[in-house]
């Protein structure tokens, strides 16, 4: 059982955790992006490249029996940390929709460029799966 890490005095994160204390077996999912099965992207929106990513790793994680409440860590990987705060609700909506209200300990990061050049998010995960 995964354990989420909150030190005493701290305010509780809005949307992720500091930390997660998890033993058993770990899972590590690649970075995805918007593209479906056949390597097509289908929106250009942000939080619907942000939604599609977020179904592909659990798409992934399914290959190990993982699911979204396995997750202990995303890092997201963004062309452009505004359009990702001014489209934070929707993305907010999206990952509820696919993850439900399991929030890990979660970093992002801006980056020139990703290497499929209409990416706007990448995002890769480390799950565990509970021992026995």
């Amino acid at each position: 059982m995964n354990r989420t890490l909150l030190p005493p005095g701290w305010k509780k994160p809005k949307g992720y955790a500091n930390g997660i204390a998890a033993r058993g077996t770990q899972v590590f999912v690649a970075g995805q992006i918007a593209w479906n099965a056949e390597e097509r992207f289908e929106t250009d929106d942000f939080a619907g490249q942000a939604k599609q990513a977020l179904q592909n790793i659990v798409t992934v994680l399914r290959e190990a029996g993982a699911g979204p409440e396995h997750v202990v860590r995303l890092t997201w990987y963004v062309t452009d940390k505004h359009e990702y705060l001014g489209a934070l609700p929707a993305v907010g909506a999206a990952y509820r929709e696919v993850m439900g209200r399991h929030y890990p300990a979660m970093t992002l990061v801006e980056v020139r460029a990703l290497v499929e050049d209409r990416a706007k998010v990448e995002i890769e995960a480390t799950a565990v799966l509970p021992s026995g």
